[in-house]
């Protein structure tokens, strides 16, 4: 599958993967900050942004569509960097395709099944009602009883595109029917570890990499170095863009 990308800067490639319920417009701060140095290719995944949808959202087939799409540009070699479920991606795409990968940058995400409460999110997003005139304070309010949190109901509308017939971008079927594969984590038997440079990038104040997962991203990436982000959570590039940013430079181009 031909991912929808945006592409900025000149350089050598380094491809961008956002999270769950993202795009890759999400991580403009990290393209803008990068596309000094090279050239980005933020990539909307499958389901979500511009992106075609599919049925199948399990890591193999995502890290395939990124492999398609740097293909399809002319991209034989990529810095790679991926947040959340673009991490899981990202890092499923350097066992696969380690000649595509020249170094793998994961953002607050490890190789390892995860229990969250997204499919509450899915079916509050699909109750919303998308009749002519929909605005966004209705559709907000219709999440607000299951989405607390107002910073999550913007980033989760963020999906929805108003006007003469609302719709949702993110294919909201295809991903709840996928949430087992998106929360888990398995790679294919016999795959051998990635044996390039790797920085795991974890908020000081996330859950989301624990002391536990260090084991797991030793032994997929021998090479990998883990980095905490003082003061950040889950979505440290947005909350901490300048130490974010920082290291990543470091890593991609010193």
């Amino acid at each position: 599958m031909i991912l929808n990308t945006l592409i900025s800067g000149e350089g050598p490639p380094l491809v961008l993967l956002h999270g769950l319920f993202g795009a890759a417009k999400n991580l403009g701060v990290l393209a803008r900050g990068l596309g000094t140095q090279a050239r980005v290719i933020a990539m909307d995944l499958r389901n979500h942004g511009d992106s075609p949808h599919g049925a199948a959202m399990d890591f193999a087939a995502m890290a395939g569509d990124g492999a398609e799409t740097c293909a399809a540009l002319g991209v034989a070699r990529a810095r790679v960097a991926g947040h959340s479920l673009g991490g899981k991606t990202a890092m499923m795409l350097a066992l696969l395709r380690p000649e595509l990968v020249e170094r793998l940058a994961v953002l607050d995400i490890a190789p390892m099944r995860y229990e969250h409460d997204y499919d509450d999110y899915v079916k509050a997003m699909q109750a919303i009602v998308l009749h002519p005139g929909l605005s966004r304070g209705e559709a907000d309010a219709a999440l607000a009883g299951v989405v607390k949190a107002a910073e999550m109901r913007a980033f989760l509308l963020n999906n929805l595109s108003l006007g003469a017939v609302p719709r949702w971008r993110a294919g909201l079927a295809e991903i709840g029917a996928a949430m087992p594969q998106i929360l888990g984590w398995s790679e294919p038997p016999g795959v051998a570890p990635y044996g390039g440079p790797a920085l795991f990038l974890r908020g000081g104040e996330s859950d989301y990499v624990p002391a536990q997962a260090g084991a797991e991203i030793a032994r997929l990436f021998p090479r990998a170095v883990v980095e905490t982000v003082a003061g950040a959570g889950h979505w440290l590039h947005a909350e901490k863009p300048a130490q974010v940013l920082a290291s990543l430079r470091g890593f991609f181009f010193e």
